[in-house]
């Protein structure tokens, strides 16, 4: 299966590159700039591009981006600290994001001749970002199936959409994703904070995964409380 893998450089997006290069053909890796505060993650996508040996599309969406106004991620609003499953992380919402790099990722898989579009959406969305659910995900396939129509037939692969984060730690381990060249967090600094959601997301999935967590947080506690507080 040719597939193009939409990739931010987070832990999700490159263990799913690692798992589509042993398992299926990976011809592509598509990252989007949209003005996210976090943009260094992109180079960490360019990483896993060049160690896979496959070429890395990178999408200047910040025009868009400037337009999804009102999230922590693009806007100048504190990113929140607490579990990644609580409330107020919905100000982390950037709407229709998804669904945007997913249209453009199609057009790409289209052009290309490939099979499929892998994306790295997980369980642990759920609750926070609506297109990272199960049903986006059959209604976006569908949607484009009607789109590609006569001309590419091209497949969503989601391979965690009902998995914990856990589970992507599990999988990137076992085909040798290198962790430490990834990055998950949303307040872009030098380091991991260990305090946004995405950092305590990231501790807790390795912490019960059973995998060394190679990451250096600024604050390597807090997510023991954030963990508690959110009752997990």
């Amino acid at each position: 299966m040719k597939t193009v893998v939409i990739c931010s450089g987070g832990l999700d997006s490159v263990s799913l590159a690692h798992m589509v290069a042993a398992e299926h053909e990976l011809v592509r890796l598509v990252s989007f700039d949209y003005g996210q505060r976090h943009r260094k993650e992109l180079d960490f996508a360019a990483k896993c591009a060049a160690r896979l040996g496959v070429p890395h599309d990178l999408i200047d969406m910040r025009a868009i981006g400037a337009h999804l106004s009102g999230s922590a991620l693009t806007d100048d609003v504190d990113v929140p600290d607490g579990h990644y499953a609580e409330e107020t992380m919905r100000i982390t919402v950037v709407p229709n994001r998804n669904a945007i790099m997913l249209a453009i990722a199609f057009g790409i898989a289209a052009a290309q001749k490939a099979d499929a579009v892998a994306t790295a959406v997980h369980g642990g969305d759920h609750f926070i970002y609506p297109d990272c659910r199960p049903g986006f995900v059959s209604a976006f396939e569908e949607m484009q199936r009607h789109a590609l129509d006569g001309y590419a037939a091209v497949r969503l692969f989601t391979p965690f959409v009902h998995l914990p984060k856990s589970a992507i730690v599990t999988a990137g381990a076992k085909h040798g994703t290198p962790f430490a060249e990834t990055w998950s967090c949303y307040k872009g600094g030098t380091t991991h904070c260990g305090r946004c959601g995405t950092c305590v997301e990231r501790r807790e999935a390795f912490h019960l995964a059973g995998v060394a967590d190679p990451t250096i947080y600024a604050d390597s506690d807090f997510w023991k409380v954030a963990v508690a507080a959110a009752g997990h």
